[in-house]
């Protein structure tokens, strides 16, 4: 009987176990895949005369609804989005090399930080994240792209992480280890926080959709820092 259960048992890990293999094979971790044809099209224009974009937006949901929300800012200052929902400074990393410098910008601005401290991925230091954002910039420089880091949006809460309470500390603790950074390598540096920030160092109800993501409102103000930071004239 015990021989007949263990049987059993074993089975049934077994296909368990080949299950997740089958999902984790499905699951693209970076998601390369999702501007896979855009950056095609961008390249391949490249061939054909066209200029390089001036700047790539790498980040997380806060950089893909940006792109969705005001695309004329993009298409108007020849800008590219390249953000994913959910993703950590991690995933940003692993897929920089398709997705920024395949495209040849003179710039890539990098917002990354607030799925890390939501661990989105599970646990993660903040000094590993800091890391991951450094390691992003000299890549970028490696390269000739030169990078420009921006401050992390402010978030009093992560409505999806509610259970790890305030964390807007941890925020401000890595802005200023990032803007440290950036003045020590001669970078650019781009406050977001400060501009967006209410009382107690969340994100403005004003400005927002919820406690993590700007609204059209936020957005413009954005807008206004990233041409004043890099000198372009409207």
């Amino acid at each position: 009987m015990k021989k007949i259960t263990f049987i059993v048992v074993a089975a049934a890990l077994l296909g368990l176990s080949c299950a997740h293999t089958a999902n984790a094979q499905e699951w693209e971790w970076a998601n390369f895949s999702r501007y896979a044809k855009s950056n095609a099209e961008v390249i391949a224009a490249q061939k054909a005369g066209a200029r390089k974009p001036l700047a790539v937006f790498m980040g997380d949901s806060i950089t893909d609804a940006w792109a969705y929300d005001d695309p004329s800012f993009f298409a108007d200052n020849n800008f590219i989005g390249r953000g994913i929902s959910g993703q950590t400074s991690s995933e940003m990393l692993v897929r920089f090399r398709k997705d920024v410098l395949a495209l040849h910008p003179k710039y890539v601005l990098i917002l990354a930080g607030t799925n890390d401290l939501a661990q989105n991925n599970g646990p993660i230091a903040i000094e590993d994240t800091y890391g991951n954002i450094v390691s992003m910039c000299e890549i970028a420089k490696l390269h000739k792209v030169k990078p420009v880091i921006c401050s992390i949006i402010p978030a009093s809460s992560f409505g999806w992480r509610k259970q790890l309470g305030d964390r807007s500390n941890d925020i401000i603790t890595l802005n200023n280890m990032l803007k440290a950074y950036a003045a020590k390598n001669h970078f650019k540096y781009i406050d977001y926080h400060s501009a967006l920030k209410d009382e107690v160092n969340g994100l403005q109800a004003a400005l927002g959709k919820d406690d993590v993501h700007p609204n059209l409102f936020g957005y413009q103000i954005m807008e206004k820092i990233v041409l004043e930071t890099l000198k372009i004239k409207k």
